[in-house]
């Protein structure tokens, strides 16, 4: 198996609170990408969220392949977003993207 670093972009359409971005990095913590070698070697936050409600969550998962990878980083955003009680309509995710690969 080979870790992936994966970036999803997103929107949040409407205000999110301090609380529930918390609970995001909560629900996303066994993936962060920062508490791992590759990660800490890049600097990657797992959530960053920029004043005009774009964020960018970035996870490491592991896969046989980077689609594999993004799939089942995508479904760990959206299950973590829907877990602090943001549905996907509140904020839809861009496409998703490798930025770290380590073999």
């Amino acid at each position: 198996m080979t870790t992936y670093v994966i970036s999803i972009p997103g929107t949040f359409l409407h205000e999110v609170t301090e609380s529930q971005r918390t609970a995001v990095v909560r629900h996303l913590r066994p993936s962060d990408p920062q508490h791992t070698v590759l990660g800490q070697s890049e600097d990657l936050d797992i959530l960053t969220v920029n004043d005009n409600g774009t964020f960018s969550i970035r996870l490491e998962v592991e896969a046989d392949d980077s689609h594999s990878a993004e799939q089942h980083a995508k479904q760990v955003a959206i299950t973590a977003l829907r877990e602090a009680g943001i549905t996907e309509d509140d904020a839809p995710l861009g496409p998703t993207a490798v930025t770290g690969i380590d073999t």
